[in-house]
């Protein structure tokens, strides 16, 4: 076994990306060298550990010719590691135009949407995707440059409910050399040297920018800071549930969401400190399937400290907040649907 393969092994079973009862694991590939590694350093578990791999190719519909020939190329080499392979076309430019995104936004939806579908046929427990260690500082760059909190420049997690990174740990140049020590190829995305996509320009203008006016070593440096405030986020998250428990008054609770509204009071949400009051909000608003902008969640903790009674917004989905004298209340007055009524009449 390879040392690299070796290594992501006792990773994996380390810091239990894969469980005992997943035995089925969709791995995203794209025919580029990450995924490529990513595909390889697994297949020990397929022999070793039983775990069986289906490898899935999605297709984004802007690079036609490319796409043709990366499927081709991913389809012949899962046949011969002997990998069941799926593939699936999308309409990025279609989905960006309709929602108003950008193609890097409407690719990432609609690939994770794919790989779902395509994990729920094979009964995959697990996706794996290879995101390395340098697109995780690319990310917390990116990140920073949107003005994301803390919790988004903790970076990307190696596991993610059923979404695996066993090489978010590993650079670029690792998977270079271990793909040229095993004499394995793969195919060039043109598309990767695009400036006009956000991520390109930071990998090829940006990062080496810093790296030679500021610090040589940002990649590394940026990686570990994000895995520090990873650390600190478990603490925040177990905090922010607690104060979510503390506030509520009373809700319509099924599961993991507040299916028809949430009453919190509002002196017991002010006695929290600042910080949780933003996470509070945010945990809650996520609860109640409603898109927690950062806009909104201060104006709802404004609300909740000077909001006269009868006072109220209204979010997506058909959700308004609404201030009384002693709570706020967090209610879909006809469902989860979207409608241009007032909460209170005044």
């Amino acid at each position: 076994m390879h040392p690299l393969e070796r290594e992501i092994a006792q990773k994996i079973f380390r810091e239990e990306l894969i469980k005992e009862d997943e035995n089925v694991v969709l791995v995203a590939v794209s025919g580029g060298p990450d995924s490529v590694a990513l595909l390889h350093v697994l297949l020990p578990l397929q022999i070793e550990k039983g775990i069986l791999l289906v490898a899935a190719y999605i297709n984004h519909g802007l690079r036609p010719v490319e796409s043709e020939r990366e499927e081709h190329f991913m389809r012949s080499m899962c046949n011969e590691l002997g990998i069941s392979f799926e593939s699936v076309q999308v309409d990025v430019r279609e989905h960006a135009k309709q929602k108003k995104i950008s193609l890097e936004h409407a690719a990432r939806d609609l690939r994770y949407e794919a790989l779902r579908e395509i994990a729920a046929k094979h009964e995959a427990s697990l996706i794996a995707v290879a995101h390395t260690s340098d697109d995780q500082a690319e990310e917390i760059l990116i990140r920073l440059l949107r003005g994301s909190g803390m919790k988004g420049v903790s970076g990307m997690r190696s596991r993610s409910n059923n979404i695996i990174r066993p090489l978010l740990f590993s650079s670029k140049d690792t998977l270079l050399r271990y793909l040229d020590d095993k004499n394995i190829s793969f195919c060039i995305d043109s598309s990767n040297t695009d400036m006009s996509f956000v991520r390109n320009r930071v990998r090829h203008s940006l990062i080496p920018f810093l790296e030679k006016s500021f610090e040589s070593g940002v990649r590394q440096a940026l990686c570990k800071t994000a895995e520090s405030l990873a650390e600190d986020e478990k603490l925040l998250d177990i905090l922010t549930e607690k104060s979510l428990n503390q506030v509520v008054i009373s809700s319509d609770h099924n599961g993991e969401q507040f299916e028809q509204g949430v009453v919190i009071d509002r002196k017991k949400f002010l006695e929290l400190p600042v910080a949780l009051q933003r996470r509070t909000i945010e945990k809650l608003l996520w609860q109640l399937r409603c898109r927690a902008k950062y806009d909104h969640i201060i104006k709802i903790i404004e609300m909740a400290g000077y909001g006269k009674t009868g006072t109220e917004i209204h979010l997506s989905q058909g959700l308004r907040v609404g201030v009384q004298r002693e709570y706020l209340e967090f209610i879909f007055p006809q469902g989860q649907v979207s409608w241009r009524g007032k909460l209170y009449d005044r």
